[in-house]
This record gives C-alpha cells, structure tokens and sequence, in this order.
C-alpha cells in the first residue's frame, strides 16, 4: 500500500475535478488510496489505486490475466504473442497441470532464445525479463515465481512499443514507450547517469524509483558487453531493461495527434471486443503508429491504466489526462 503521503495522481484529480459536477470525493485516510464517489443524485461509486467503477468485474479479470486475454485476443483474429503459461511445482500439482519451469525450459527451447519471462498476471514491467540461455530462463522463472504462481514464456517480438487509451469510441491518449536508457557524456560511469536520472525524475515529481541492483540490468548491460562502471561516448544511449513501462524508468513521447485511423480502429475495435470502456492497448508496432497498419503485436491489454507518468510529461498531457477523468465520473453516474 502507499502511504497517505504519496498519493497517485488519480486520487489528487477526482478530488480536483469532481465538485465540477457536484460531485464528493470521500478517501479513507489511513492510506489514501481507495475512496467513494457521491454524485448529486444519490449514487454512489468506488476506486481503488487506478481501478474505477467503470469496467465490468468480468471483463477487468479477464484483461488482468494475459494468458486468458490473449486467448480471447486470439480468437478475435487480433495479432499475439507466441508464447505458454507455466506454474510453480506447488500449483502444477494442486491443479494437475504438468506445465512446471522444466517444461517451461524445453518450451523455451522449442521457440529458441532469447525468450520473454514475465509474471502471469502482474502490471507495470514487474517480473518481466529476457533470458538468453538456460541459466538466465532458470534465474528469470525463479524470480517471476516469486509475483505470480502463473509465468508466461513468450517468443520476444520486436519493433516500436506504444500505449493507447480508449474510452469508449475515442482514443483519449497515445504514446510509444522507451526502456529506460542513459546517455553518454563521454565522462560518468552508467552507474552515475543513472543516479543523475533519478535526481531528475524526483525533480520532475516523477515518483518512479530506479533499481540500481536490478539484475535484469546486469544482465542487459553483460549482452552489451558493458556494466555499471562503463563510461558510454557522448551521445552514446545504453539501454538497460528490456521492457518499456513508465513505471520502471522508461520514457514516452506523446503521439496522440498523430495515431493513424487504422490504429485507432484496432484500439477501439479491440477495447469493445474484451467487454471494456476503459482500456490500455498495448501494441508493438513493425513501424510506425502514424501510419497505415502492417505488421504489429497486441501485447496485452490494460482493464485500469494509470496515467501519473504520461500526465507528468508536460501540461498538455495533464490537460488530456483531466479530461478523461471528467469524462470518465460522468459515465459512471450512469
């Protein structure tokens, strides 16, 4: 749980927009994360961290486990992500599954490293990591059991990585994420660029906390033939994690003007056809998002996406992300 003191951004704009339509904000205290919404017609709606009373139950449950949405995905004729669940030895054995990490690893070999592990069911980059010989899939799995009883092992597909919003029939934000990254000034160490993004993320009133000893960073740099203590050339920009997500450090550039109509289609389309109104499309994109749609991946999609990072980039993101709320309390009143 975070502590009253650091409450996310979605708390601060409810309680900032909601008397523009007579409505309350009612947050219980102790943690400032969970609250109620009264509206001037006596209804009453709930929220906990980013998840609103907007979603159907079912639907936000099918999206949170990515196995399952991808199957629905699928199904849809939507473009996935090869790849296979497997279990921990105590939940392979309580459901009966012979899907264990040994299998995990022949699957692994099968699809041919590098291979994506991530947690099942688990949001934000949490877990997830490349792995590139049977060592690091070992070490990957073993972490990734410790978020999730269920591990998704996936064939890696690459390409530019976006995120769009939807709300109902309109794409309401759009932006392509970056691994986190430093670059070089001929002078300091990766170790200390990275010290200095911090310094600036916490300049910012970016909450996002970098993981110095983060061993998929290790692991990222090893592959690169560098480490902590390298010194990058000027201009030079190391990547450091293989997933995109804001909340790990990432960057974003703001590419909602520029989606072409194909794109929001699918995003729309896609968000109508897993039973949601508010939905986080994830896509990797063989090109570029502002044009006519080829090749592309669905990722996964999002049932609650928090927006602090992407409301942090500048004011015109703070505009769009307020916008949405304000849109988002008046359909709930319905």
């Amino acid at each position: 749980m975070k502590k009253k003191g650091n409450r996310l951004v979605l708390v601060k704009l409810l309680q900032k927009i909601a008397p523009k339509i007579g409505a309350k904000v009612l947050l219980e205290p102790e943690w400032g994360i969970a609250g109620q919404i009264a509206y001037k017609s006596g209804r009453k709606r709930y929220f906990r961290y980013s998840t609103l009373d907007l979603n159907r139950m079912g639907a936000s449950e099918i999206a949170r486990d990515k196995d399952f949405a991808n199957f629905f995905m699928k199904r849809m004729g939507y473009p996935t992500i090869p790849g296979k669940t497997f279990f921990t030895d105590h939940w392979a054995e309580v459901i009966g599954s012979k899907r264990t990490m040994d299998a995990g690893y022949q699957y692994a070999r099968k699809l041919g490293f590098p291979v994506i592990v991530k947690p099942n069911s688990r949001s934000q980059g949490v877990g997830v990591a490349l792995a590139y010989d049977k060592k690091e899939f070992y070490r990957a799995m073993n972490a990734a059991f410790k978020e999730d009883n269920v591990v998704l092992v996936q064939r890696p597909v690459y390409g530019k990585d976006y995120r769009l919003v939807v709300l109902d029939n309109e794409i309401v934000s759009a932006y392509q994420r970056i691994p986190l990254s430093v670059t070089g000034d001929g002078k300091s160490s990766i170790n200390k660029l990275l010290i200095e993004k911090q310094r600036r993320f916490k300049k910012e009133g970016r909450d996002t906390l970098l993981k110095l000893n983060d061993p998929r960073m290790a692991l990222k740099l090893k592959h690169q033939g560098l480490n902590m203590r390298s010194v990058p050339a000027k201009r030079e920009t190391i990547y450091l994690l293989d997933n995109a997500n804001l909340s790990t450090g990432g960057d974003s550039i703001d590419m909602t003007k520029y989606v072409h109509l194909g794109f929001q289609k699918i995003a729309i389309s896609l968000t109508k056809g897993m039973g949601l109104r508010l939905c986080g499309v994830d896509l990797m994109i063989d090109g570029d998002i502002s044009t006519k749609p080829g090749r592309y991946w669905v990722i996964e999609v999002n049932s609650a996406p928090g927006l602090d990072h992407y409301f942090k980039i500048g004011r015109a993101q703070e505009k769009i992300v307020e916008g949405l709320y304000l849109r988002v309390l008046k359909s709930m009143e319905k």
